[in-house]
């Protein structure tokens, strides 16, 4: 017989996992499909999540699983290959073991992919020399040499940001095009180093050699890559990731929704970075809170109209 949930789950990272726990401590009925393969696994520790400051995302997750299971929750490693409407409004998945699933409700959480620039040496030092959020490892290469890599027009915007976390900052203009007279300016007035050429590679811990053979020693680089949703599963249901613009630039895409996480798609919530690029791993989890209470709303509401259509029946 298939396996039937109030609500099945995405994603075993942050938001998936709080979700998951508001629910089952709403006596719900949950399943989280967790692939194992969460964003922030090359990183070291987990940084601004009040409580959790530096812990590592393996222990954070470890810890949320249990928390889950302990309430009545069902952890399962594994993925969801498909999602498909039913009948009767709910949903079935079936998961890369080939078993099938159902549930009422869906909770997309199952986070982007990080698509980085096409240079040698930079998915190898991904998460470790390669970085690209100040908040999360500003402060692990403050007073140190680091290098901005452009490959759009915010590399100048990112090098004044970075600034803030060391002085010997270098922007290596690269494929991002030659910065305006105005951020020129800002760039001089911050001491901002500009270097014009494309980049060859990264060598060493983080040295970056450009293609006319030049080597400029850094311990740390900065790349924007192009966030794209994890959100294939439901695309087929009609809920399409769109893409999202800061300054003109298009910096990925994301799968739109309200504040609580609800989707056009009926049945269907968002909570992460599947839903919002720039969450941190506590945004993610207060995302995955509100959204599982609201889908506790939700079926609270069918479970009441259910309930009435019975009486109803039983009256007449």
């Amino acid at each position: 017989m298939d396996e039937r949930y109030d609500v099945v789950v995405i994603g075993g990272g942050a938001a998936g996992l709080s979700g998951a726990l508001t629910l089952a401590r709403a006596r719900r009925s949950v399943l989280v499909v967790d692939a194992g393969d969460p964003r922030n696994a090359p990183a070291g520790h987990v940084h601004n999540y009040l409580g959790r400051e530096g812990t590592p995302p393996a222990e954070l997750y470890a810890i949320g699983r249990g928390e889950v299971e302990s309430y009545g929750g069902t952890i399962r490693s594994g993925r969801v290959v498909s999602v498909r409407r039913e009948e009767d409004g709910g949903f079935r998945l079936v998961l890369d073991g080939g078993e099938d699933v159902r549930a009422r409700r869906v909770l997309l959480a199952a986070g982007l992919t990080d698509d980085l620039p096409d240079v040698p040496g930079v998915a190898e030092r991904w998460g470790g020399a390669v970085l690209h959020c100040p908040y999360c490892h500003g402060w692990e290469v403050r007073d140190r040499a680091v290098g901005i890599l452009s490959t759009g027009p915010l590399g100048a915007y990112a090098a004044n940001l970075w600034r803030q976390w060391t002085d010997d900052v270098v922007l290596f203009v690269h494929t991002g095009g030659e910065p305006t007279e105005e951020e020129l300016e800002q760039l001089e007035a911050r001491g901002v180093r500009i270097v014009r050429g494309e980049v060859a590679g990264l060598e060493g811990g983080a040295d970056v050699r450009l293609a006319d053979g030049e080597l400029v020693a850094r311990d740390a680089v900065v790349v924007a890559p192009r966030f794209v949703a994890n959100a294939e599963l439901v695309a087929d249901l009609g809920a399409v990731p769109v893409p999202m613009e800061m300054h003109g630039a298009v910096m990925g895409t994301y799968l739109p929704a309200d504040p609580t996480g609800r989707t056009d798609v009926p049945g269907v919530w968002v909570a992460g970075n599947a839903g919002d690029l720039s969450a941190q791993v506590i945004v993610a989890a207060a995302q995955g809170l509100k959204a599982g209470a609201m889908i506790n709303a939700d079926l609270i509401q069918e479970d009441t109209a259910r309930a009435m259509s019975g009486t109803r029946s039983v009256a007449a």
